[in-house]
Order: C-alpha cells, then structure tokens, then sequence
C-alpha cells in the first residue's frame, strides 16, 4: 500500500487525530467512503456503456457484412 508500513499508517491516524479531532474523523471517513462509493459506482456505469456500444457496433458490422454477402 505505496510502501507504507504499519507505524507510518499509525503516524498519520494520530497526526490526523489531532488535527481534526475525535469528533470529525468518522465524519470524514464516511465522507470518503460515499465519494470512493459513487466513483465506483459512475466507472461501473461507463464500462456498461461502452460494453453496449461495443454490441452495437459488433451487431451493426455483422449486419452490414450480411448485407454485402446478400450484394454480391
């Protein structure tokens, strides 16, 4: 988890205890755990999104190679 160790996780909990209080911190943590929520949330939605235009363009190309077969 980008090289951290145990006491410089521990190091930041307590400097950030001091900072914002006892009071703020599950504020904070619920704060950033909806923002991380709904960023998953929104990535999900455009990977389903592409993935259906990737079936429209994959349908529409079949076709349209159908289409030619039926030309010639």
């Amino acid at each position: 988890m980008f090289g951290l160790g145990t006491q410089e996780l521990l190091v930041i909990l307590v400097i950030a205890f001091f900072i914002f209080g006892g009071k703020k911190l599950p504020e904070i943590g619920a704060g950033l755990g909806k923002g991380l929520r709904a960023f998953k949330s929104g990535l999900k939605d455009l990977e389903n999104e592409v993935d259906s235009e990737k079936l429209l363009d994959n349908k529409s190309s079949s076709s349209s190679k159908t289409e030619d077969k039926k030309k010639v």
